[in-house]
């Protein structure tokens, strides 16, 4: 891969546990190592308006939105982060690298909550012009194993999603892999398993991948 050209847009998607947070910021070393400029973002959030929206989304208890509101709230979110952090990084030839985009609406609202693509794609084209990533990233992991990793990492303090049942969490991993599977020239599927420079080193190799 050469350092010059364009920006690209490359999301890291999946279920609790799955260590997005962890690769981006590992993925973010290993591709400015091979001299590119890359801005790490996370959802929701990555703009103060929609930190902001954060902040509402996963403090409270589990019943404080219901889903449409939720559905509401990312893609407002969303919205703010696309106009003011990602547009403008591709714009300038920057690399974004982003923990969560519009497949984890999909996953969790439109499927797991049953609200459906449908409209979750609608909110998106509403507010954020229906901006897609070049590539997403879909770390995988057994249920149980993603489990033990998100209590290890929340001690006990989780946010209103990761605090959701195991039926819950296992309908959001059905609705990625049915996403990956509906759109294989987007999605690469990542096993997550094992150390983490490992993981990194697959998720090079499955931005590297030709579409």
């Amino acid at each position: 891969m050469s350092p010059a050209g364009p920006g690209r847009f490359i999301s890291l998607e999946g279920g609790e546990g799955a260590g997005k947070s962890t690769q981006v910021r590992a993925l973010g070393q290993a591709l400015r190592a091979r001299g590119l400029t890359v801005v790490e973002t996370r959802e929701p959030g990555g703009s103060p308006g929609a930190e902001a929206i954060r902040r509402l989304l996963l403090e409270g208890t589990a019943d404080r939105w219901t889903a449409r509101t939720e559905a509401l709230l990312f893609a407002a979110a969303r919205a703010d982060h696309v106009a003011r952090t990602i547009r403008p990084a591709l714009e300038a030839g920057q690399w974004v690298l982003t923990d969560r985009f519009l497949d984890s609406s999909l996953a969790y609202q439109g499927g797991a909550d049953s609200i459906g693509a449908e409209a979750i794609r609608m909110l998106h084209t509403i507010g954020s012009e229906g901006l897609l990533p070049d590539r997403t990233l879909l770390l995988t992991l057994p249920l149980a194993e993603a489990t033990d990793r998100a209590a290890a990492r929340d001690a006990g303090a989780a946010d209103r999603f990761g605090a959701r049942d195991p039926d819950y969490h296992a309908r959001v991993s059905d609705a990625f892999l049915a996403l990956a599977k509906a759109d294989p020239a987007r999605f690469r599927i990542v096993d997550a398993s094992g150390p983490a420079a490992t993981v990194t080193q697959r998720l090079l190799d499955a931005i590297d991948a030709p579409a």
